[in-house]
């Protein structure tokens, strides 16, 4: 699996060949290239976020919840072999298959979902 060194991304410090004005430019290019390299966002490779995978969703009330025991089955609002939904800090930023790797459970993505931001 790449890690975060792996990344090819375009060097921008000062001075360097393709920089004005600390913005890099591309030869005949009209507009700015904004990019940044992995060692400029090495300061937050740590910081912790929330990941959840999720299979489907469905509603009970709370007597239904609370009759609910080992063995239960809960009918979800997705079908077998349709995408999951894999959040980050509860934003949906993909969709994904679930796969067995070395009997345990993982994702795998298969869409990246762009923001409007």
């Amino acid at each position: 699996m790449p890690g975060p060194d792996d990344i090819p991304l375009p060097n921008l410090k000062a001075g360097d060949p393709g920089m004005e004005g600390g913005t890099p430019m591309s030869v005949g290019q009209q507009e700015p290239v904004h990019s940044k390299v992995a060692e400029d966002l090495e300061h937050v490779f740590d910081v912790p976020v929330n990941v959840s995978a999720v299979l489907g969703r469905t509603k009970l009330e709370i007597g239904e919840l609370l009759r609910l025991g080992p063995g239960t089955v809960l009918e979800l609002d997705r079908r077998v072999g349709e995408a999951i939904d894999i959040f980050v800090n509860d934003r949906l930023v993909a969709r994904g298959e679930v796969v067995l790797v070395d009997d345990r459970l993982g994702v795998t993505m298969t869409e990246i979902i762009k923001s409007d931001r």
